[in-house]
C-alpha cells in the first residue's frame, strides 16, 4: 500500500475511534458545545495525520463586525450584492445554523480566540469599558498563542476589543504583528479617533491614507505575499460594517437606490468590505497557496437593530432580534469555511456549529495537539469537514448574556429568555421565534430550564467579576 493511502486509511480508523457516528435525522441535528469524552490532545490526532499528508496549511480567519444573517447574497440579501463573501460559501461549506457564543463584540471575540464560553472566563459583563485596564485575562491562552508556539507566523489586523492595556495588547497575546485599533470601534476616515483612540502599527501610532477597510485589506495582502518558510495564521478582523456609518462616495453611489439613509450607508460599507475581501482572496490565489489555505469567514454577532445601540441598518431576516439579544438574530450569523481540494464545495449544512468549535478545529488543521489540560467548550470538526466521519455527537448549545438573558438549544427546540420575555420555540418550523410552544410542551421547557441552570453553575457569578 502507498504511504499516503496508508496514512489516509489510518486517519479514518482514528476518526472512527475518536468521534461516535451519530444519526442524522431531520428533527435531531447534533447540538451542544460540551466536548466529547476524549481528551483535547486525542481530538486532534486524526487531523494531525491529515495535515502530515498534505503539509501544514495557512489559516485565514476573516471576522467581520455586526453583519446580519440576511446581509449576504447566499442568505437572501437582495438589495445589494456580496459576490466575494458568497464565493467562500460556494467554494466550501455554508452553515445555516452557525452561531457565536455571545451577541456583542468583545465577548464573542474572546470566545472565538479561547474556545471558551465568555461567561466562564471574562471578569466583566459585556465589552471592556473604553480606556480601562480591563481585558481578557492573561490566564487564558489564545488561538494565536497555540499556533505561534507550533511554528506559525501570526498577525492580527483590524479591531481588537479584548483590552487596551500593554499586557492585553495583541503583541502580548501571541501575535507577531498588529495593525489596527484596540477599542470597540474606530473612524474609517482618520487615524486618530478622538473618542476611540489611535490607529496603531504594533504599539506605535500610525497614519491612515485611505478608507480603513481598504487599508486593512492592503495589510492582509502584503502579509500573504511575504515569503517565509513558516505557514501563517492571519486574524483579519474588519470593523465594517459596524458604526460609524462612513462609506466612500463611489460606494454610496452604488447604493443610491436605497431610500433609507442608514441602510444605504450600511450597503455601501458592506459592498466596500466585500471588495476588500475579494482582493484578499485573489491574493491567496495569486500566491499559489489556495489549496494550502483554510479560509474561515463569520460575523462576530448579528446586525445592530436596537435604536440608540450602535444601530447600523443591517438585516437579520428571517431571524428575530438584534445584536445584544439572544434571539436568533443576535447569535446566528453568516458562517462559511473554504479549503479548496480538502473540503467539499457548495455544501449547505444545517447542523449547528459554534465559533467555540474553531479553536480545536484549527489546532487540528495545523496538526497541533492541545495540551492535555486544555479546556475547550467546542469540538474539533475537522474529521467531519474532511469527509472522514459524521459530525461529532453533541447534546445542547448554551448561552448566557448578562443577568436577564439566557438560552439553550436541544435538537430543533430552543428555550430562550430575553429580558422579560421567555419562550420555547421550534427553530425548524419557526425560525423567526414567533410561536411559543411552552404550553404544548411544559415538561420539556422545565427540563431545559433545569439543564441550563446546572450548566450555569460552572460559570462566573457577578460578585467574582472584578476588573
Amino acid at each position: 500500500m502507498h504511504r499516503n493511502d496508508f496514512l489516509k486509511l489510518l486517519g479514518l480508523v482514528v476518526a472512527t475511534l475518536t468521534f461516535p457516528m451519530v444519526g442524522r435525522c431531520a428533527d435531531a441535528a447534533v447540538q451542544t458545545l460540551e466536548p466529547a469524552a476524549a481528551p483535547a490532545g486525542k481530538q486532534t490526532q486524526t487531523s494531525h495525520l491529515f495535515g502530515a499528508a498534505q503539509g501544514r496549511p495557512n489559516i485565514l480567519l476573516i471576522l467581520v463586525d455586526d453583519l446580519g444573517y440576511g446581509d449576504v447574497g447566499v442568505q437572501g440579501c437582495k438589495d445589494f450584492a456580496t459576490p466575494h463573501m458568497d464565493s467562500i460559501a460556494k467554494a466550501g461549506w455554508r452553515f445555516t445554523n452557525g452561531y457565536v457564543a455571545a451577541p456583542v463584540c468583545g465577548p464573542s471575540r474572546a470566545s472565538l480566540l479561547t474556545g471558551r464560553h465568555p461567561c466562564r472566563i471574562l471578569p466583566y459583563e459585556g465589552n471592556p469599558p473604553p480606556g480601562s485596564d480591563t481585558g481578557l485575562p492573561l490566564a487564558h491562552k489564545l488561538m494565536s498563542d497555540y499556533l505561534k508556539q507550533s511554528g506559525y507566523r501570526t498577525a492580527a489586523l483590524g479591531k481588537w476589543h479584548l483590552g487596551e492595556s500593554p499586557r492585553h495588547h495583541p503583541l502580548a497575546r501571541g501575535f507577531d504583528e498588529f495593525y489596527g485599533f484596540l477599542a470597540g470601534m474606530h473612524s474609517y476616515l482618520k487615524a486618530e479617533d478622538e473618542k476611540w483612540g489611535p490607529l496603531l502599527r504594533g504599539r506605535e501610532k500610525t497614519g491612515l491614507e485611505k478608507y480603513l477597510t481598504f487599508a486593512l485589506a492592503d495589510e492582509a495582502c502584503a502579509f500573504i505575499r511575504r515569503k517565509a518558510p513558516e505557514p501563517y495564521f492571519l486574524y483579519l478582523a474588519f470593523n465594517a460594517p459596524h458604526v460609524p456609518l462612513e462609506a466612500p462616495d463611489d460606494y454610496l453611489a452604488k447604493s443610491k437606490h436605497l431610500a433609507d439613509p442608514r441602510r444605504r450607508a450600511f450597503a455601501a460599507m458592506t459592498m466596500a468590505l466585500d471588495d476588500a475581501i475579494g482582493r484578499v482572496l485573489a491574493t491567496v490565489r495569486e500566491s499559489g497557496q489556495e489549496q494550502n489555505t483554510l479560509v474561515v469567514f463569520l460575523s462576530d454577532n448579528g446586525a445592530a437593530l436596537i435604536p440608540g445601540s450602535a444601530e447600523n441598518g443591517g438585516c437579520n431576516d428571517p431571524l428575530r432580534g438584534s445584536k445584544a439579544q439572544l434571539w436568533e438574530g443576535g447569535i446566528r450569523i453568516p458562517f462559511f469555511m473554504q479549503w479548496t481540494g480538502h473540503f467539499a464545495a457548495g455544501k449547505v449544512e444545517d447542523t449547528p456549529i459554534s465559533s467555540l468549535d474553531l479553536l480545536p478545529t484549527l489546532l487540528a488543521v495545523a496538526g497541533t495537539p492541545a495540551p492535555s489540560d486544555a479546556k475547550f467548550d467546542g469540538l474539533n470538526l475537522l474529521p467531519w469537514l474532511a469527509g472522514e466521519s459524521a459530525a461529532p455527537a453533541r447534546e445542547r448549545l448554551y448561552w448566557k448574556f448578562g443577568p436577564l438573558q439566557y438560552a439553550v438549544r436541544e435538537g430543533d427546540l430552543k428555550l430562550v429568555r430575553v429580558n422579560a420575555e421567555k419562550g420555547l420555540f421550534n427553530l425548524q418550523q419557526d425560525v423567526g421565534e414567533k410561536n411559543d410552544r411552552t404550553a404544548q410542551r411544559p415538561t420539556l421547557a422545565r427540563q431545559l430550564d433545569t439543564d441550563w441552570k446546572k450548566w450555569d453553575a460552572d460559570n462566573l457569578v457577578p460578585s467574582r467579576r472584578k476588573p
